[in-house]
């Protein structure tokens, strides 16, 4: 990671909601990545196989964990626009190679977090990599290891839910 450097945007800074505290003065958005395997000869779609999982830097909001890549969103900017640069910036994701299929907005009334859904378009050859200080590691994980990861808190109570998300999508 030696070259990298961590990028600064007018929207990050944190937001008081009640007794905690979120990241992103404008709200806040991931990108949750997904490939599935090969559609069957009908036409059917699969299930989700893999996602892309971040290894969150220890230093950052609950260090150490596991969650999707994302962040705060810039002024101006979309949720999707800010779930895509984030992923881009410390996944290396290539907005050229997902199809956005959904999002998922958790709004907190002075903050929300968006979760942007999508499907990488050739998830056999779609590379990932930590490519900022943010990252310990990024990486397609099996969708049946993830729960034995230890995830970020709210990627965790989401998980199930987004996976239904992409299920009744698919």
């Amino acid at each position: 990671m030696s070259g990298t450097v961590h990028h600064r945007h007018p929207g990050d800074g944190w937001v008081v909601c009640g007794d905690h505290r979120h990241w992103g003065l404008h709200g806040a958005a991931g990108l949750f990545l997904v490939r599935r395997a090969p559609a069957a000869p009908d036409g059917t779609p699969e299930p989700v196989t893999d996602v892309v999982l971040q290894h969150r830097a220890t230093w950052s909001h609950h260090g150490g964990t596991w969650g999707i890549p994302g962040g705060a969103v810039s002024p101006g900017e979309t949720p999707t626009q800010g779930a895509l640069r984030e992923a881009g910036e410390e996944a290396g994701i290539d907005p050229a190679a997902v199809r956005v299929v959904a999002e998922h907005v958790l709004d907190h009334d002075v903050w929300s977090y968006t979760t942007v859904l999508a499907e990488a378009v050739d998830g056999a050859r779609t590379e990932v990599a930590a490519t900022d200080p943010e990252s310990i590691e990024v990486r397609w994980v099996p969708l049946a290891d993830v729960a034995g990861l230890d995830l970020h808190p709210a990627f965790a109570a989401a998980l199930p839910h987004l996976v239904r998300l992409l299920e009744d999508d698919g």
